[in-house]
């Protein structure tokens, strides 16, 4: 079609008003997201948690205080004052595969944000260039049986451009879902992130609390046979019976078995800790880890209630999900209604290639209008399907947000029966020892059964394990705490942005 300036036709007028009146009118239909409110809750735990926790003698047993609305470090893990744990952590966030593969999701995700944002706000505009070389004879032309065969070369360029009016808002909602998918992939890479420091401060944790019990292990071992040296020079003289000895000998033969699957666990820890840095078990080279290498922090912040759902990277995916879901509410409900398409042609044709450019002009305009009037129900079924999937991700957004307080309260309340815990198994620890100094010297005076002494041997040597537990238990408390409140990533975040 070609027409004058001016001289638009009535179809054309009719058209072009029809156009204007709705993009002047457009909208974006479905709702528009709104975060959902933070719980009005304002503590974590059914009763209120102590602000200090109890101290006791000893390695971690100092007392720890907790700091309502204080923020939480970006590297939380330096308040242990570990110089390898912080080296190790380091190491780690550069060579770990999980980090590498969020980190690409996530590129993968804004690029395919960008391609649609371009293909769905934007006009599309292809160029055309063709050449073709036709042999026609003159028969063919003007017809009769003889005649001249002329050969034509003809070229065409041309230039066709499209563009989607966005009348009721269906490819915003679209894009505004995939921006929703950029914000799930972004807190998916930050829940990596948590994930990777919080297990490799537990794992290195593990490995200390192992280190432990190994070395009381072998002192316990060391004792026993020491002392069935000594009930094998009494028996010898005749001042025990031979059911003593068999009796310590037993002790200290299960006492030995002990130690074997306690070794088996540090390797396997170890190995552990290999592949959360990025390493080959084989090929790791890791500090070694043990409880006096930590130091346990005495001041621990404490998100307010209301802010967690704001700094767990779990709660801040799930809203994006929700988001998601609301905006695919949007594109469902935007395909009931018309969809108007502009284009255009303008193109040039010559039988010389150098004079392509220069040939008459051929262009034409229109619009073309798509409005649904019976798709069987699939368009108001789906629309259906979008709100009820928007109920389910609303329903894992709820669920999520109750984890995440639950697993706060648990770490709260870990940390204070955690620390009497400590302080009791530390008393009992002494008493234990005391009891077997007095019980062993009783024994070689004769004053003391064998089977008194293997009781103490015993009794102590639970006590002094659970002791190493108990020490460590402490440590991943706090860690657990970290990890529950979110990790602070909103803090990292602000330390690059201030860095470049």
């Amino acid at each position: 079609m070609r027409t004058l300036p001016g001289k638009l036709n009535r179809i054309e007028r009719v058209i072009l008003a029809g156009i204007a009146g709705a993009v002047l009118a457009s909208c974006t239909v479905g709702p528009d997201f709104r975060r959902p409110d933070a719980p009005s809750a304002t503590r974590y735990t059914e009763t209120s948690v102590p602000q200090e926790t109890v101290s006791s003698p000893g390695m971690a047993g100092e007392a720890q205080h907790l700091v309502s609305g204080a923020d939480i470090p970006a590297q939380w893990w330096a308040l242990y004052r570990s110089e390898p744990l912080e080296r190790l952590i380091r190491e780690a966030i550069a060579d770990s595969p999980n980090l590498a593969a969020a980190q690409a999701t996530l590129r993968q995700a804004k690029e395919n944000l960008i391609a649609d944002t371009g293909a769905l706000l934007y006009p599309r505009v292809d160029a055309n260039l063709s050449a073709t070389r036709e042999k026609l004879s003159a028969a063919e032309l003007f017809g009769g049986t003889g005649g001249q065969t002329n050969i034509f070369n003809l070229y065409n360029a041309s230039v066709n451009v499209s563009y989607l009016l966005d009348i009721f808002g269906g490819s915003r909602r679209e894009l505004e879902g995939m921006q929703a998918l950029v914000d799930y992939q972004n807190y998916q890479l930050e829940g990596s992130y948590l994930a990777l420091t919080s297990n490799i401060v537990t794992t290195a944790v593990r490995e200390a609390q192992l280190r432990a019990q190994i070395s009381a292990t072998r002192d316990i071992i060391a004792a026993e046979e020491k002392q069935l040296d000594l009930t094998q020079r009494q028996y010898q003289l005749g001042a025990v019976a031979r059911l003593g000895v068999l009796a310590l000998k037993t002790e200290l033969e299960q006492t030995r078995a002990t130690l074997p699957p306690l070794e088996r666990e540090l390797a396997s820890t170890r190995h552990q800790l290999a592949v959360l840095a990025g390493r080959l078990p084989s090929e790791a080279a890791l500090p070694v880890f043990e409880l006096e290498t930590f130091t346990l922090p005495q001041e621990l912040p404490v998100t307010l209630p209301s802010e967690l759902v704001r700094q767990r990277p779990d709660i801040r995916a799930s809203e994006a999900l929700l988001h998601q879901a609301s905006a695919e509410i949007g594109v469902a409900t935007a395909n009931l209604y018309p969809k108007i398409t502009l284009s255009g042609d303008f193109g040039t044709s010559t039988n010389q290639f150098r004079n392509i450019f220069a040939g008459p002009s051929v262009w034409s305009i229109g619009a073309a209008l798509l409005q649904p009037l019976f798709h069987g129900g699939e368009l108001e079924a789906k629309r259906r399907a979008s709100i009820a999937a928007f109920d389910a991700a609303n329903a894992q957004y709820r669920q999520t947000v109750l984890q995440a307080f639950q697993n706060v309260a648990d770490a709260l309340r870990a940390l204070e029966t955690d620390a009497r815990a400590l302080s009791a198994q530390a008393e009992a620890e002494l008493a234990a020892r005391q009891t077997l100094d007095l019980t062993q010297r009783q024994f070689q005076l004769g004053g003391a059964s064998y089977v008194a002494l293997l009781i103490a041997q015993r009794q102590y040597q639970q006590a002094k394990l659970a002791l190493a537990l108990a020490q460590a238990t402490r440590f991943a408390d706090t860690a657990a705490l970290f990890q529950a409140l979110g990790g602070g990533w909103w803090n990292r975040e602000a330390t690059a942005s201030v860095a470049k």
